[in-house]
């Protein structure tokens, strides 16, 4: 079971105050129907007075029992204070006076939940989600509800609502993450529990020690799912990307030829041959195995930097420089962002373009201190928090596949 803390509830909390309580009355200010209690209390919620407003709305209740925003605030407030079940009674009292009164049903499951009362929590903010289907935090909090029954599949579903409504909302992706990975975990489980065996079984774990940067250990697990299932499409490619991590040239070639012998179409095998083939200096060969590879998957990853280091080794450094530039403007790998300035600039010297060549040789170095920077704060974060799991960055300099 898993809850979301108290932080991200209050932050929902001053959210929805302003959208459900602030914004209406504002729009009501000159209606002789709201009371001067209310005005007066929803005044210190903005000042962010919980005391003060709590009591203005406790009053508002009794002077006008039947005004559903009164007992609706309320609920706001004595949940923000952290008194639940008082929350849930002024809730309560508000869907009854106003049934569907948007934002109720999601702070009474949002009640409900901390108080560890999931099926009544469930219950209530799938009412929000059905009458408000376009809500992205009723969404993501039903997912979080189903996350603390262990239901990590209903949860992936609500999450990836919640995520189309508001896909920029980092709370909402995070937890949408955690409850794919659940899902990917009790996969896993279950197919080892069924066929332990099994090729796919060798290939989890082969993914998991090339995560891991362990890439003998992940060779190891590719060539016994390979064993398993000579001609499934895909292992061998897989077989070639451990090989080159762990320096081992030309069993990655030898990899990825029976990759392409076994499927033709695979644009990613063909790319990391022609990868292979410029680090053995062979630039025609890289062009032509990189540029048919992109015919079958325009989508490649460092394809400009790559170009650009064939058309260098075939000595075209015209056409160096227009990849090149290509890469410093859409490259996202900071990695891979540096050498493409820096090659960048080793070409402008090749053409006698000194300026040019000692502007961009300044732009990778500017990039180069600037990623070392932050790889400092990281590293002291790190040690402050006693991390010993996390590897220290990497060097520049690899070439990107």
């Amino acid at each position: 079971m898993r809850k979301i803390g108290t932080q991200a509830l209050l932050m929902l909390l001053t959210w929805m105050s302003v959208h459900f309580v602030l914004a209406p009355r504002v729009s009501a200010q000159s209606s002789s129907g709201e009371p001067e209690l209310f005005r007066r209390a929803s005044e210190a919620m903005r000042r962010g007075d919980l005391n003060t407003a709590g009591e203005g709305f406790e009053a508002a209740t009794k002077q006008s029992p039947a005004f559903a925003p009164a007992h609706f605030n309320l609920g706001l407030v004595r949940e923000e204070q952290g008194q639940f079940e008082e929350a849930i009674t002024s809730l309560q009292k508000a869907l009854s006076l106003k049934p569907g009164m948007h934002g109720a049903n999601l702070f009474l499951g949002i009640a409900y939940y901390r108080t560890n009362r999931f099926e009544q929590a469930i219950a209530a903010v799938k009412k929000e989600t059905t009458a408000y289907p376009k809500d992205a935090s009723a969404w993501m909090w039903q997912g979080l509800i189903q996350l603390a029954m262990d239901r990590p599949e209903d949860a992936a579903m609500a999450l990836d609502k919640a995520a189309s409504l508001a896909p920029n909302n980092v709370d909402i992706l995070y937890h949408r993450g955690q409850a794919h990975l659940l899902v990917s975990k009790d996969s896993y489980v279950r197919m080892f529990k069924v066929d332990p065996n099994s090729w796919r079984v060798h290939q989890v774990l082969a993914q998991a020690n090339s995560q891991a940067e362990r890439p003998m250990d992940a060779i190891a697990e590719y060539l016994e799912a390979i064993k398993l299932v000579p001609t499934q499409p895909g292992l061998h490619e897989e077989l070639g990307s451990e090989y080159s991590s762990a320096a081992k040239p030309v069993e990655a070639e030898a990899a990825f030829r029976r990759e392409l012998e076994i499927d033709p179409h695979n644009a990613l095998a063909r790319y990391k041959l022609g990868v292979l083939a410029i680090a053995q200096g062979d630039g025609a060969n890289a062009k032509a195995l990189i540029e048919a590879a992109l015919k079958e998957n325009p989508g490649l990853r460092h394809t400009g930097y790559n170009l650009g280091r064939a058309e260098m080794l075939l000595g075209e450094d015209e056409n160096a420089v227009r990849y090149f530039q290509q890469a410093t403007k859409t490259e996202t790998d900071p990695d891979v962002l540096q050498q493409a300035w820096f090659q960048l600039g080793i070409v402008y010297r090749r053409l006698h373009r000194m300026p040019e060549a000692q502007e961009a040789i300044a732009t990778f170095q500017r990039l180069k201190n600037e990623q070392a920077e932050k790889s400092q704060e990281q590293m002291k974060r790190l040690k402050a928090r006693q991390d010993s799991e996390v590897a220290p960055p990497s060097e520049t300099g690899a070439n990107p596949e």
